[in-house]
């Protein structure tokens, strides 16, 4: 019986966070797409390290809300204080795992299921910056040169 408790609770707190990560990614992805679509070949390098900043904190707020919801688990389940909960949930969301701070046996599937999400939603997040980062690069970039080995286009070629 216990098993099936920490499973119910780590699929349901597992799908909170991919709900919470879904509605914030598609939030930020919406607003980059608004700003992106301007004319980015002629952003400053100071507005887009500011748009870089700005959706780096709004992720980094996103994964603290995350950390939140699953303290709230913690708090609701395993700790007496707030401080401890929180604690616990950010050193397992981030898989660092202390250790210091230890669950009643009967919720320890949590904290590896919290750490396995962590990395996934991290990995979303900083997906999403890779491509904003992409974006603004290939934008200022200068055509590139054709690779060695490949010929360009039938259109591009000469004679």
């Amino acid at each position: 019986m216990v098993l099936l408790q920490q499973v119910g609770a780590g699929v349901v707190f597992v799908l909170l966070t991919l709900c919470l990560q879904c509605v914030g990614v598609a939030a930020l992805v919406t607003w980059l797409r608004k700003i992106l679509t301007r004319e980015v070949h002629n952003l400053r390098m100071s507005y887009a390290a500011a748009l870089v900043m700005q959706a780096a904190i709004a992720i980094i707020i996103l994964q603290g809300l995350a950390i939140l919801l699953w303290a709230g688990c913690y708090r609701w389940l395993c700790f007496s204080s707030w401080q401890s909960a929180f604690y616990y949930s950010a050193s397992s969301y981030s898989t660092v795992g202390y250790g210091d701070l230890v669950i009643p046996a009967q919720w320890r599937l949590l904290g590896p299921l919290e750490s396995i999400t962590g990395v996934l939603m991290c990995g979303i997040s900083v997906s999403l910056l890779f491509t904003l980062v992409s974006r603004l690069v290939a934008r200022e970039a200068p055509e590139a040169p054709q690779e060695l080995g490949t010929e360009p286009p039938v259109a591009q070629r000469h004679g």
